[in-house]
């Protein structure tokens, strides 16, 4: 299966972004913790060259917590102040205050001897679609200045926020960029949901899904499914949808349906806390 979604208002938010750019001190990106590799924007690096950089890891509750500190270590070692979070807990931002200051350091110095006092750091936000910056933000500001949804491609335009006394943030919407050079990154940016669902053939995502979980995670699949595992992928995913009713005329399990439901379990950490992705750095 091919995997491509560009749109072409991610490459109008692409160009506003390399022309915002000039006005900001630190760039934050957002990455998912569960595909820390296939959910960071190779054209961000371009983008952000001579800015500050932070990086989060978000999603951090429904990733397999072993996997997490590798990640850190690897992009840690790639010049990134980087910290895993999960956006839905306000309490776990505040330590992403300290990092935004500790990444501007030099420059609040700089304006300190220019006789700059509390001028607010100004911050952008990116990543890529679905990763979770809209809920990022309204967990950071405390309030409901960010739209938020669970489908790609909510955030639109950009816009200001007044984060705190120490922080102006400008978000931006979600993009990914032109061509997948390995189509297993595209793959799992399907896993997550970054690529639009009526843009993929979904039984042979689940598919996918069903032989890696089965290899990686053994025993997931059949405690929450009831499911033999040792079956073949399609038997295995025939057998969800029948248990879990999805059947359609001619009472014949409805395979679509079966893939869906499956693929939102995963993308809802109802089958728990899974990486898809092991850090080179374990």
């Amino acid at each position: 299966m091919h995997f491509q979604w560009y749109p072409g208002h991610m490459t109008k938010a692409r160009r506003a972004m390399q022309e915002d750019i000039k006005l900001i001190d630190v760039v934050i990106e957002l990455v998912d913790a569960r595909i820390p590799y296939s959910s960071k924007n190779p054209d961000i690096d371009e983008l952000a060259k001579g800015k500050s950089r932070v990086l989060l890891l978000n999603k951090r509750d429904m990733a397999d917590a072993d996997t997490i500190p590798g990640w850190i270590r690897f992009y840690e070692k790639k010049g990134y102040l980087a910290m895993a979070v999960n956006a839905k807990k306000k309490n776990e931002l505040r330590q992403v205050n300290d990092l935004i200051q500790k990444a501007c350091k030099e420059k609040i110095e700089r304006d300190r001897r220019r006789g700059i006092l509390n001028r607010p750091v100004r911050a952008m936000i990116v990543g890529i679609p679905n990763v979770g910056k809209s809920t990022f933000i309204n967990s950071f500001a405390g309030k409901a200045c960010a739209k938020t949804g669970n489908k790609p491609g909510v955030t639109k335009g950009k816009q200001w926020i007044r984060l705190n006394k120490q922080v102006e943030l400008l978000d931006t919407p979600g993009i990914l960029w032109p061509k997948f050079e390995d189509q297993t990154v595209g793959q799992h940016l399907a896993f997550i949901g970054s690529i639009r669902d009526e843009l993929i053939q979904s039984v042979d995502l689940a598919l996918d899904l069903i032989v890696f979980l089965c290899g990686e995670y053994p025993g997931k699949l059949g405690r929450f499914y009831d499911v033999d595992e040792s079956a073949d992928p399609v038997a295995v995913l025939t057998e969800i949808a029948v248990n879990r009713g999805c059947i359609q005329k001619g009472n014949e399990p409805n395979l679509d349906k079966g893939a869906f439901l499956l693929l939102d379990d995963f993308r809802n950490a109802r089958l728990g806390q899974i990486t898809i992705e092991i850090s080179p750095d374990k």
